[in-house]
C-alpha cells in the first residue's frame, strides 16, 4: 500500500493477473460442461436441441417437397377432370378430400397444388437470398457509398407498398410461374439484405477476417472464405422464414387473381378462391378447408422449423 492508502503498482498488477486467473478458470469449466446441478447459461447451451418437433416439421416438409417432385407420377386422379364424381361430394374412400363444384378430385388438387405453391416459395426466397443477400454482404463489406446506394435501394424497396408493387407487376407481365416468383422474390430482396448487412458488419470486425488482411488475402477471398460461411448461418434459418411468407403471399395474389395463369396451373391459392363462395361455404366447407389445411400445416411447418434452426445455430458470447 502507499503512503495515501491506495494499491501500489505491484498490488495492482498482482490483482490483475488473479482476475485473469479466474477468468481461464471459468473458460475452462465452461469448455469442460455444466457442474452437477448448475442451471449456468453454459448448461442451457450445452443442452439445447433441436427437439421432436423440429423433426416433425422436417418430415412433412420432406413429404410435400417429395408430392410436388413426383405428383405426376403418383396414383392420384386427373386433378383438372370435370366429373370425377357428383359436384360437393362430400370426402369419401373414392375422393379422400371430396370433390369441389365442377367434380374435381380435391385431393388430386391439393396435392398438385403443392407443386406451384412450393415452386413459387422456393424460387422467390432463393432470388431473394442471392440478390439481397449477395447486395446485403457487399454493403456490409466494403461500406462507403456502396453502402450507402444499397441501403438507399432497400430502403425505397421497403417503404413502396408490397401488395401494390406486386399486382403492378403481375397485372403488366404475364402471369406466368417465372413471372410471379420473380414478383414475390423482390419483395424479399431488402428483408434479406439487411440480415446478410448486418451479419457482414458485425464479422468484417473480427479477428480472422484482420488476420486474412493481414496474410494478404484479397477481398474476393476474404468475402468468400470468411464472411460468408459466417453470413449463412443466420441467412439460412431466414430461408425457411421467408419461404412460408411466399407461399402465403402467393395465396394473396390468387386471392386477387393474379396469380399463375391458366387452368392447368393448380394451387392452395387458387382452390381457397374456388371454395369461397358463398354456397361452399356453408354446404360443402371441404372445398376450402382441405387446401386451406395443408397450407396452414406447411406455413406452421416452415415457421417452426426456421425458428428452431435460428435459435439452435445462435452462438452467445459469454462475458468473463
Amino acid at each position: 500500500m502507499s503512503a495515501r492508502g491506495r494499491p501500489s503498482r505491484r498490488g495492482r498488477a498482482s490483482r490483475q493477473r488473479l482476475l485473469q486467473r479466474f477468468r481461464i478458470v471459468r473458460l475452462m469449466r465452461s469448455r469442460r460442461g455444466p457442474e452437477p446441478g448448475g442451471g449456468s447459461e453454459e448448461a442451457e447451451v450445452v443442452r439445447r436441441r433441436l427437439g421432436f418437433g423440429f423433426w416433425l416439421a422436417v418430415i412433412w416438409l420432406l413429404a410435400m417437397a417429395f408430392v410436388s417432385l413426383f405428383a405426376p407420377m403418383l396414383p392420384l386422379a386427373d386433378p383438372t377432370e370435370v366429373a370425377f364424381g357428383g359436384p360437393r361430394e362430400s370426402p369419401s374412400l373414392d375422393a379422400w378430400f371430396g370433390t369441389d363444384a365442377l367434380g374435381r378430385d380435391v385431393f388430386a388438387r391439393t396435392m398438385h397444388g403443392a407443386r406451384i405453391s412450393l415452386a413459387v416459395g422456393g424460387f422467390a426466397i432463393v432470388f431473394g437470398m442471392v440478390v439481397g443477400g449477395g447486395m446485403g454482404i457487399l454493403a456490409g463489406y466494403y461500406r462507403g457509398r456502396l453502402d450507402q446506394g444499397v441501403g438507399f435501394v432497400f430502403f425505397v424497396l421497403l417503404s413502396f407498398p408490397a401488395l401494390v408493387l406486386a399486382i403492378l407487376i403481375t397485372a403488366t407481365l404475364e402471369r406466368s410461374l417465372l413471372v410471379v416468383s420473380l414478383t414475390i422474390g423482390i419483395l424479399s430482396i431488402a428483408p434479406v439484405g439487411l440480415l446478410a448487412r448486418a451479419s457482414t458488419l458485425v464479422y468484417a470486425e473480427r479477428e480472422f477476417v484482420a488476420a486474412a488482411r493481414v496474410l494478404g488475402a484479397r477481398h474476393g477471398r476474404i468475402i468468400v472464405r470468411e464472411l460468408l460461411p459466417n453470413v449463412v448461418i443466420p441467412m439460412g434459418a431466414l430461408t425457411l422464414l421467408g419461404m412460408a411468407v411466399a407461399v402465403v403471399a402467393e395465396g394473396s395474389l390468387a386471392f386477387l387473381g393474379l396469380s399463375v395463369a391458366g387452368d392447368d396451373a393448380i394451387s392452395w391459392g387458387k382452390m381457397i378462391v374456388d371454395g369461397a363462395g358463398l354456397r361452399d361455404l356453408q354446404n360443402s366447407t371441404h372445398v376450402a378447408m382441405f387446401p386451406v389445411a395443408v397450407m396452414f400445416l406447411t406455413v406452421l411447418a416452415l415457421n417452426f422449423a426456421g425458428d428452431r434452426i435460428r435459435q439452435y445455430f445462435d452462438v452467445k458470447e459469454l462475458p468473463f
